[in-house]
Protein backbone atom coordinates (compact mmCIF):
# COMPACT_ATOMS: atom_id res chain seq x y z
CA UNK A 1 0.00 0.00 0.00
CA UNK A 2 1.31 3.65 -0.89
CA UNK A 3 2.21 5.26 2.28
CA UNK A 4 -0.55 8.22 3.14
CA UNK A 5 0.45 11.79 3.45
CA UNK A 6 -1.51 13.89 6.26
CA UNK A 7 -2.56 17.25 5.64
CA UNK A 8 -0.92 20.43 5.25
CA UNK A 9 -1.38 22.34 8.81
CA UNK A 10 -3.86 24.94 8.84
CA UNK A 11 -3.77 26.42 11.89
CA UNK A 12 -1.88 29.89 10.69
CA UNK A 13 -2.83 32.81 9.33
CA UNK A 14 0.51 34.54 7.56
CA UNK A 15 2.54 32.82 5.46
CA UNK A 16 5.68 33.71 2.94
CA UNK A 17 6.86 32.28 -0.10
CA UNK A 18 10.41 32.91 -0.49
CA UNK A 19 11.75 31.62 -3.88
CA UNK A 20 14.56 32.29 -6.82
CA UNK A 21 12.69 32.97 -9.61
CA UNK A 22 9.11 34.18 -11.36
CA UNK A 23 7.31 30.81 -12.14
CA UNK A 24 8.75 28.98 -9.35
CA UNK A 25 5.85 28.72 -7.34
CA UNK A 26 3.49 28.16 -10.06
CA UNK A 27 5.01 24.69 -11.34
CA UNK A 28 2.35 23.07 -8.25
CA UNK A 29 2.44 25.36 -5.49
CA UNK A 30 0.51 28.02 -6.75
CA UNK A 31 -2.74 26.09 -6.19
CA UNK A 32 -2.54 25.61 -2.75
CA UNK A 33 -2.45 29.16 -1.84
CA UNK A 34 -5.23 29.59 -3.70
CA UNK A 35 -6.70 27.59 -1.62
CA UNK A 36 -5.17 29.23 1.23
CA UNK A 37 -6.07 32.98 0.17
CA UNK A 38 -9.86 31.80 -0.54
CA UNK A 39 -10.03 30.47 2.96
CA UNK A 40 -8.97 34.07 4.16
CA UNK A 41 -5.38 33.48 5.07
CA UNK A 42 -2.81 36.04 3.94
CA UNK A 43 0.43 34.78 1.52
CA UNK A 44 3.08 37.50 0.46
CA UNK A 45 5.73 36.80 -2.19
CA UNK A 46 9.16 37.08 -2.15
CA UNK A 47 11.18 36.55 -5.47
CA UNK A 48 14.96 36.24 -5.10
CA UNK A 49 15.94 37.33 -8.82
CA UNK A 50 13.67 38.63 -11.49
CA UNK A 51 14.44 35.83 -13.37
CA UNK A 52 16.25 38.13 -16.41
CA UNK A 53 18.58 34.79 -17.23
CA UNK A 54 15.50 32.60 -17.89
CA UNK A 55 14.32 32.90 -21.88
CA UNK A 56 17.47 32.80 -24.20
CA UNK A 57 15.76 34.51 -26.81
CA UNK A 58 15.35 37.92 -24.27
CA UNK A 59 17.81 39.85 -23.51
CA UNK A 60 17.97 40.33 -19.54
CA UNK A 61 16.66 44.04 -19.36
CA UNK A 62 14.03 43.27 -21.24
CA UNK A 63 12.97 39.85 -19.49
CA UNK A 64 13.58 41.12 -15.89
CA UNK A 65 10.60 43.74 -16.97
CA UNK A 66 8.24 41.06 -18.56
CA UNK A 67 8.81 38.26 -16.51
CA UNK A 68 7.89 40.67 -13.14
CA UNK A 69 4.82 41.87 -15.11
CA UNK A 70 4.51 38.43 -15.56
CA UNK A 71 4.78 37.11 -11.69
CA UNK A 72 2.80 39.92 -10.92
CA UNK A 73 -0.58 38.85 -12.48
CA UNK A 74 0.46 35.37 -11.77
CA UNK A 75 0.18 36.12 -8.13
CA UNK A 76 -3.16 38.10 -8.56
CA UNK A 77 -4.43 34.96 -10.36
CA UNK A 78 -4.42 33.21 -6.58
CA UNK A 79 -5.01 35.81 -4.55
CA UNK A 80 -1.60 37.43 -3.41
CA UNK A 81 -1.15 41.04 -3.32
CA UNK A 82 1.98 41.43 -2.04
CA UNK A 83 5.07 40.91 -4.42
CA UNK A 84 8.74 41.90 -3.68
CA UNK A 85 11.74 41.45 -5.60
CA UNK A 86 15.35 41.64 -4.23
CA UNK A 87 17.47 41.74 -7.13
CA UNK A 88 20.13 38.96 -6.82
CA UNK A 89 21.15 38.30 -10.10
CA UNK A 90 19.25 35.13 -11.50
CA UNK A 91 21.35 32.16 -12.09
CA UNK A 92 24.26 32.72 -10.42
CA UNK A 93 22.40 33.53 -6.34
CA UNK A 94 25.16 33.49 -4.39
CA UNK A 95 25.27 31.06 -1.06
CA UNK A 96 26.08 33.29 1.90
CA UNK A 97 25.52 36.03 4.36
CA UNK A 98 24.03 38.71 1.80
CA UNK A 99 21.43 36.30 0.48
CA UNK A 100 20.73 34.82 4.08
CA UNK A 101 20.86 38.49 5.62
CA UNK A 102 17.85 39.77 3.29
CA UNK A 103 15.72 36.55 3.80
CA UNK A 104 16.13 37.27 7.53
CA UNK A 105 15.02 40.73 6.76
CA UNK A 106 12.24 39.62 4.67
CA UNK A 107 11.14 37.04 7.35
CA UNK A 108 11.14 39.65 10.26
CA UNK A 109 9.09 42.29 7.91
CA UNK A 110 6.03 40.14 6.93
CA UNK A 111 6.61 37.79 10.25
CA UNK A 112 4.88 34.77 9.17
CA UNK A 113 3.82 31.65 10.42
CA UNK A 114 4.55 29.25 7.45
CA UNK A 115 6.95 30.10 4.91
CA UNK A 116 7.42 28.26 2.05
CA UNK A 117 10.06 27.97 -0.70
CA UNK A 118 11.36 25.35 -3.33
CA UNK A 119 13.09 21.93 -3.54
CA UNK A 120 16.34 23.11 -2.09
CA UNK A 121 17.59 19.00 -2.88
CA UNK A 122 20.06 18.36 -5.56
CA UNK A 123 17.80 16.58 -7.21
CA UNK A 124 14.40 16.30 -8.37
CA UNK A 125 14.20 12.63 -7.87
CA UNK A 126 16.23 9.99 -9.56
CA UNK A 127 18.73 11.97 -11.96
CA UNK A 128 17.15 14.72 -12.65
CA UNK A 129 19.35 17.43 -11.35
CA UNK A 130 18.36 20.82 -9.76
CA UNK A 131 19.44 24.31 -10.46
CA UNK A 132 22.10 26.11 -8.08
CA UNK A 133 19.33 28.81 -7.59
CA UNK A 134 16.99 26.38 -6.65
CA UNK A 135 19.32 24.73 -4.06
CA UNK A 136 20.82 28.03 -2.74
CA UNK A 137 18.00 29.72 -2.01
CA UNK A 138 16.01 26.82 -0.57
CA UNK A 139 18.57 26.04 2.00
CA UNK A 140 18.89 29.80 2.80
CA UNK A 141 15.33 30.06 3.58
CA UNK A 142 15.74 27.25 5.63
CA UNK A 143 18.67 28.75 7.47
CA UNK A 144 16.26 32.03 7.64
CA UNK A 145 13.37 30.41 9.46
CA UNK A 146 16.12 30.71 12.50
CA UNK A 147 17.83 33.44 11.81
CA UNK A 148 14.79 35.91 11.59
CA UNK A 149 14.00 35.07 15.36
CA UNK A 150 17.83 35.21 16.78
CA UNK A 151 18.39 39.23 17.52
CA UNK A 152 22.08 38.70 17.63
CA UNK A 153 22.22 37.99 13.63
CA UNK A 154 21.92 41.03 11.98
CA UNK A 155 21.75 43.08 14.60
CA UNK A 156 21.53 46.23 11.81
CA UNK A 157 18.25 45.70 11.03
CA UNK A 158 16.58 45.88 14.52
CA UNK A 159 16.07 49.23 16.06
CA UNK A 160 16.95 51.91 13.88
CA UNK A 161 16.43 49.59 10.90
CA UNK A 162 12.99 48.95 11.68
CA UNK A 163 12.66 45.47 12.59
CA UNK A 164 12.24 43.36 15.51
CA UNK A 165 12.78 39.85 15.92
CA UNK A 166 10.27 37.34 14.51
CA UNK A 167 10.59 33.79 16.03
CA UNK A 168 6.99 32.84 15.00
CA UNK A 169 7.67 30.58 11.69
CA UNK A 170 6.28 27.58 12.85
CA UNK A 171 6.56 25.38 9.63
CA UNK A 172 9.10 25.31 6.83
CA UNK A 173 7.38 23.93 3.49
CA UNK A 174 9.04 22.73 0.63
CA UNK A 175 7.27 22.67 -2.82
CA UNK A 176 8.21 20.09 -5.30
CA UNK A 177 10.02 17.90 -3.16
CA UNK A 178 11.38 14.80 -4.05
CA UNK A 179 10.77 13.93 -0.28
CA UNK A 180 6.92 15.14 0.31
CA UNK A 181 5.72 14.70 4.00
CA UNK A 182 2.17 16.29 3.41
CA UNK A 183 -0.43 17.16 1.07
CA UNK A 184 -3.04 20.23 0.57
CA UNK A 185 -6.28 19.18 -1.20
CA UNK A 186 -6.86 21.27 -4.63
CA UNK A 187 -10.19 21.65 -5.22
CA UNK A 188 -11.51 21.98 -8.85
CA UNK A 189 -11.42 25.91 -8.30
CA UNK A 190 -8.33 26.16 -6.73
CA UNK A 191 -6.55 23.69 -9.17
CA UNK A 192 -7.77 25.98 -12.38
CA UNK A 193 -6.75 28.96 -10.67
CA UNK A 194 -3.44 27.30 -10.06
CA UNK A 195 -3.63 26.79 -14.19
CA UNK A 196 -4.02 29.94 -14.59
CA UNK A 197 -1.62 31.26 -12.60
CA UNK A 198 1.34 29.43 -14.67
CA UNK A 199 -0.94 30.71 -18.00
CA UNK A 200 0.45 33.96 -17.05
CA UNK A 201 4.02 33.08 -17.67
CA UNK A 202 3.03 33.12 -21.31
CA UNK A 203 6.57 34.69 -22.34
CA UNK A 204 8.71 32.26 -19.89
CA UNK A 205 6.61 28.97 -21.64
CA UNK A 206 7.03 30.05 -24.98
CA UNK A 207 10.43 30.56 -24.62
CA UNK A 208 10.55 26.67 -23.41
CA UNK A 209 9.16 25.85 -26.62
CA UNK A 210 5.09 25.64 -25.72
CA UNK A 211 3.08 26.46 -28.80
CA UNK A 212 0.03 27.12 -25.92
CA UNK A 213 1.13 27.69 -22.72
CA UNK A 214 -2.43 27.32 -21.76
CA UNK A 215 -2.84 23.44 -23.01
CA UNK A 216 0.63 23.13 -21.22
CA UNK A 217 0.17 24.67 -17.98
CA UNK A 218 -2.97 22.46 -17.51
CA UNK A 219 -1.64 19.41 -18.50
CA UNK A 220 1.01 19.82 -16.13
CA UNK A 221 -0.81 21.12 -13.53
CA UNK A 222 -3.34 18.41 -13.51
CA UNK A 223 -1.44 15.10 -14.32
CA UNK A 224 0.62 16.52 -10.86
CA UNK A 225 -2.17 16.74 -8.57
CA UNK A 226 -3.58 13.18 -10.30
CA UNK A 227 -0.26 11.43 -9.77
CA UNK A 228 -0.39 12.75 -5.81
CA UNK A 229 -3.45 11.98 -5.52
CA UNK A 230 -2.92 8.11 -4.30
CA UNK A 231 -0.44 9.14 -1.41
CA UNK A 232 -3.45 10.98 -0.27
CA UNK A 233 -7.05 9.05 0.35
CA UNK A 234 -7.34 9.73 -3.90
CA UNK A 235 -8.19 13.27 -3.70
CA UNK A 236 -6.47 15.42 -6.04
CA UNK A 237 -3.35 17.84 -4.42
CA UNK A 238 -0.30 19.50 -4.13
CA UNK A 239 2.55 18.06 -1.78
CA UNK A 240 5.45 19.66 0.45
CA UNK A 241 8.49 18.55 2.21
CA UNK A 242 7.20 20.03 5.80
CA UNK A 243 10.21 21.32 8.18
CA UNK A 244 8.47 21.92 11.84
CA UNK A 245 10.02 24.67 14.02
Amino acid sequence: MTDQLPPMPLDWRRALAIVAHPDDLEYGASGAVAEWTESGREVAYVLVTRGEAGIDGIPPEESARVREAEQRASATAVGVRTVEFLDHRDGVVEPGLALRADLAAAVRRHRPELLITLNHHDTWGGTAWNTPDHRTVGRAVLDAAGDAGNRWIFPDQLGEGGLEPWDGVRWVAVAASPRPTHAQPLSDAALERGIASLVEHGAYVTGLGEADPAAYARELLTGAADAAAPRFGGRRCTTFEVFPR
